[in-house]
C-alpha cells in the first residue's frame, strides 16, 4: 500500500511537471500536498511499529550483546527469564520493558533518540550502554501489579508498606538483593545460552 501510494505520489508530480496546463489544481494540490504528507505519516507509522520489534534494537552491534542475554541459559537473570518463560512477547521484548525509551517516551526521550541514530551512522559509538536515568519500577508493574504472584512474592510483603514503595518508585525492583541482575551483556560471550526449538 506504502509503495503504491510513494509511485501515486511520483507518477501525479510527474505529470503536473510535463504538462502542467492540462492540470486541474485540485490535482495539483493532491499530488504535492495531499498524497506526500499521506505516504510521510504512513512511512513513519510502519517504520515506528518495525523499531518495536526485538530483532531492530540488536540490528545496531552494540545491542546485539543485549539482546544474546536475552538467551543465557540462566534463569535468575531477570531478561532472560521473562524472555525465556515467555512472560514478554519475544518478538517486542525490548520494548516491552523500555516503554519510555528514545521515540516511545517524553520529548526528550525522542531527541535521544535521534541523537543515537545520528551517533550511529555518523559518529562514535559508545562501547557500553547505560540507562540515561535509573529504571522506574513503572516498567515492571504495568505487568506484575495486581499478578498473584507478585502479589505474594515473599519479599515483596517482607515488611508493611514495602509494595507502597515499589509502586511509589521508592524502592527499585531492580536495586541489590532484588531483581539486581538484569542483563549480562559484558558475560555474555562466555556463557552458555538456551537454545530451544523453533523460537526465534
Amino acid at each position: 500500500m506504502l509503495a503504491l501510494l510513494f509511485g501515486l505520489s511520483i507518477l501525479l508530480a510527474a505529470v503536473l511537471v510535463i504538462r502542467p496546463s492540462q492540470t486541474s489544481k485540485a490535482l495539483a494540490f493532491t499530488s504535492l500536498f495531499v498524497l506526500p504528507l499521506t505516504v510521510s505519516y504512513l512511512g513513519v507509522e510502519t517504520h515506528i511499529e518495525n523499531s518495536k520489534q526485538t530483532t531492530f534494537c540488536t540490528s545496531c552491534h552494540v545491542m546485539g550483546k543485549h539482546g544474546r542475554s536475552l538467551l543465557v541459559d540462566d534463569t535468575t537473570i531477570l531478561a532472560a527469564s521473562h524472555y525465556q518463560g515467555g512472560r514478554i512477547p519475544r518478538d517486542r521484548a525490548c520494548f516491552t520493558c523500555h516503554t519510555t525509551y528514545t521515540m516511545y517516551g517524553d520529548m526528550q526521550a525522542k531527541l535521544r533518540g535521534v541523537k543515537h541514530v545520528l551517533v550511529n551512522y555518523f559518529g562514535k559509538v559508545p562501547d557500553t550502554i547505560k540507562l540515561y536515568e535509573p529504571y522506574h519500577n513503572r516498567e515492571c508493574l504495568h505487568c506484575h501489579e495486581g499478578a498473584r504472584r507478585y502479589l505474594k512474592g515473599e519479599t515483596h510483603t517482607a515488611e508493611p508498606g514495602r509494595m507502597e514503595k515499589m509502586r511509589l518508585n521508592q524502592l527499585s525492583c531492580v536495586s541489590k538483593d532484588c531483581h539486581d541482575t538484569v542483563h549480562v551483556a559484558s558475560e555474555v560471550d562466555s556463557l552458555p545460552l538456551w537454545k530451544p526449538e523453533g523460537v526465534k
